[in-house]
């Protein structure tokens, strides 16, 4: 936590991540700021979040989040393939245009925020378990690469909060989904533990359970796409076990509310 700092917004609490912030606008909410997951109910709390980070409604970026690895570019040439709402079923957004601010809605899954110093790309990406299956940090990455000519080893990234692995217990199911995504062994054992995790009052797991390390997993897939680890930063704030702070699907079910990683381009980095 290091880091990141706590910041004052309109409704409350904010969190900011010190490094990404020298390079984009950005933010995460807390609980206090009530938001849903549509925009059909033209909620007050995302008209705050688009007044917060300096755009008009209409041009804060939000998907039609379905856990995949799909990327929509901002701003888009037609409504093809959106919801009924206008969004597009997508899990990341990305732009280089600073009128523009994207946003991801999570409730215990991770939201990523990417920002490329030279060009002024952004990304927001939302990635739960299906999602981090998936790779979708790796393809965020690979879209800022591709479409913007990102250099990934420039990218800053900044990691929200969202369930930890002392809360986000599993079963066989995933672990065997991220093997049938290609994913290794070596890379199964370090972010699925069974056992007791360090520091929690539970007993051992069934051994048809274990505790996901979504955070871990993250970290990794970001550096195997070319980050430099040292612009990797992890808020490692668990949306479980913060309930003051954070609402949690895991914790409190159909009535949790909606928490946004949010950021916007500042452009190209100048130089003299």
């Amino acid at each position: 936590m290091d880091e990141f700092e706590w910041v004052e917004a309109a409704w409350g609490r904010a969190l900011c991540c010190r490094p990404l912030l020298a390079v984009a606008n950005h933010f995460f909410t807390t609980r206090q700021l009530a938001l849903r997951g549509t925009k059909r109910e033209e909620d007050s709390g995302w008209k705050a979040v688009a007044q917060a980070i300096g755009v008009e409604p209409v041009k804060l970026a939000r998907m039609a989040q379905v856990h995949g690895t799909e990327v929509v570019v901002f701003p888009r040439p037609s409504a093809a393939g959106a919801a009924p709402d206008g969004e597009p079923h997508a899990d990341i957004a990305v732009t280089a245009d600073g009128s523009w601010a994207l946003a991801v809605k999570v409730a215990d899954c991770v939201p990523v925020l990417l920002a490329d110093p030279a060009t002024g790309a952004v990304a927001a990406v939302h990635a739960g378990w299906r999602g981090t299956a998936a790779g979708a940090v790796g393809t965020a990455v690979a879209a800022l690469e591709s479409r913007y000519g990102s250099v990934p080893g420039q990218i800053v990234a900044a990691v929200g909060p969202s369930i930890g692995p002392c809360c986000y217990e599993v079963g066989d199911e995933v672990r065997q989904a991220f093997l049938a995504a290609g994913h290794g062994l070596p890379q199964i054992e370090r972010w699925f533990a069974s056992g007791r995790e360090p520091g929690s009052s539970g007993g051992d797991l069934p051994s048809n359970r274990a505790r996901l390390d979504l955070w871990l997993a993250t970290l990794d897939q970001l550096e195997a796409a070319g980050l430099d680890e040292r612009r990797i930063h992890m808020a490692r704030l668990c949306t479980g076990s913060n309930p003051e702070l954070f609402w949690s699907y895991r914790r409190d079910g159909p009535r949790a509310g909606r928490l946004a990683g949010v950021i916007r381009s500042r452009g190209p980095r100048t130089r003299p």
